[in-house]
């Protein structure tokens, strides 16, 4: 076992986009949450997506896992096109790991067992290679005495840092955040934080939605303002956070940080 958190399967050219959306577009009946989005992610990028309540930041991550599908335009993740196709959707969801607002462990399952179930199900690996597998990053999220407990036995943040420690165990090219703090309380947030802090240092590629500003100032190498299901800026964080561009973004900041 190699002493990395990260683990990825190494084919894809450093030169090319890990994920691509061309053009894309969604419709929930009349109301578009996503209108001609344009967004690429180089390998090894920590993007930091904000913007105020629907504004099509969720369903941006979703489309990219294909949890929410598209009705318009191209989303590529690791060289594969997301289609309606199951062979392909099942081939896109390997190469991306998801952690939600909620933590969705098993809850029959023990913390080591929530680890192990996909690698041995979907990957095939055998129990002793999986549970090896899953010790090493429960260890890197800083859990290896918790691995026989069962989820309603573990605090908001210790169930959050499994979910993550699930979501590497599968070697993914990309990490997806969905809020990932947004349920825990405020004791809790930092210890999640941190591990993800972890996880890009240690070079995952990473999309994260989060109102978190000091973890987008350290971490993030990119923040994407979305507002109206479009994205109205892409910029470094300090460009961001000390120099908006546009009066939406300006006005958000302005009622995020006062919050």
């Amino acid at each position: 076992m190699k002493n990395s958190m990260i683990q990825t399967n190494g084919n894809i050219s450093s030169s090319k986009s890990v994920v691509q959306l061309e053009s894309v577009s969604k419709w929930y009946g009349n109301f578009r949450c996503l209108d001609n989005v344009k967004f690429n992610v180089m390998p090894g990028e920590r993007i930091v997506v904000c913007g105020p309540s629907g504004s099509g930041k969720s369903t941006l991550i979703r489309c990219i896992n294909g949890i929410e599908g598209h009705d318009k335009g191209i989303v590529r993740v690791a060289g594969y096109e997301l289609t309606r196709d199951r062979s392909t959707l099942d081939r896109v969801r390997l190469e991306v790991g998801m952690v939600f607002q909620q933590f969705n462990l098993f809850p029959n399952l023990t913390v080591l067992e929530n680890c192990t179930i996909a690698l041995q199900k979907v990957k095939k690996m055998s129990k002793r290679d999986a549970v090896e597998l899953a010790e090493f990053y429960l260890a890197r999220v800083h859990l290896p005495h918790l691995a026989d407990r069962y989820p309603d036995q573990l605090s908001g943040g210790q169930q959050q840092r499994v979910a993550i420690a699930r979501a590497l165990c599968m070697k993914p090219r990309v990490m997806l955040f969905d809020e990932p703090t947004a349920a825990l309380d405020p004791e809790m947030v930092r210890e999640v934080l941190d591990v993800m802090t972890e996880v890009a240092n240690e070079g995952m590629t990473m999309i994260v939605v989060t109102h978190e500003i000091g973890f987008a100032r350290s971490v993030a190498s990119r923040v994407v303002f979305m507002d109206a299901g479009r994205i109205v800026e892409s910029a470094s964080p300090t460009e961001f956070f000390d120099a908006p561009k546009s009066d939406r973004a300006r006005t958000f900041l302005q009622q995020v940080i006062r919050h």
